[in-house]
Parts: structure tokens; C-alpha cells; sequence
């Protein structure tokens, strides 16, 4: 075990000492082309289109998905299930009812005995 990370640390000590470089006139072509890049990105980055929005939920994906949710929710918010309470009476009702619970308590307390 110990031979073999011998071995690996002089491979990586090889690795470290043969490092290419780059030449020159490459790294210049990839600075220019990095440098347009963020121009043009610095110049669209005011007016972002409906793809660009598109694009940011997910594309046709997203979009479709949360289309589909919306219906859903619209058509179940119209036509809820029985059981549950219409949510239009919320708004609608003018009715306000209150609801006491009986519970036989001794009120004697609360009168005057002098």
C-alpha cells in the first residue's frame, strides 16, 4: 500500500512539472471572446423578452405546467366537490351566526347580594 502511494505521489509530482502553457495568442482570442460576450449580455440585460421569461420558469415545460395547475385550480375552485363549503358563500353571505355552548353554569355568582 505504502509503494503504491509512493508511486501516485511521484505521478503527480511529474503531472505538476510538465504543466502546459498556453500560447499566446490563444489566451488573447479567449479574453476578446469572453469580453464580447459580456457586452452583449451587459446590452440585453435591460430589456429582457418573453423568452428570456419563458426560458426562467423552464421553457414550454414550465409554462405548460403551470398552465395546467391554473386551470385545475380555476376548475376546481368553480366546481368544488359536495362535501366541501362553497367558498362564494364567504363572500356573498350577509348572515352572521353565533354559537354558544350550553353549559349549565351557575350564574348566581353574578348577582348582587348585600
Amino acid at each position: 500500500m505504502a509503494d503504491q502511494d509512493k508511486e501516485l505521489d511521484h505521478l503527480f509530482a511529474q503531472a505538476r512539472a510538465a504543466r502546459d502553457v498556453f500560447p499566446d495568442d490563444l489566451a488573447v482570442r479567449i479574453e476578446t471572446d469572453a469580453e464580447a460576450v459580456r457586452l452583449a449580455r451587459s446590452a440585453r440585460k435591460g430589456r429582457r423578452t418573453w423568452r428570456d421569461k419563458m426560458m426562467a420558469i423552464g421553457g414550454w415545460h414550465g409554462v405548460s405546467g403551470l398552465v395546467a395547475a391554473s386551470a385545475a385550480g380555476v376548475w376546481i375552485g368553480f366546481s368544488a366537490p359536495t362535501f366541501l363549503p362553497d367558498p362564494a358563500d364567504y363572500f356573498v353571505s350577509q348572515e352572521v351566526t353565533y354559537l354558544m355552548a350550553d353549559l349549565n353554569l351557575d350564574e348566581t355568582y353574578l348577582e348582587e347580594t348585600e
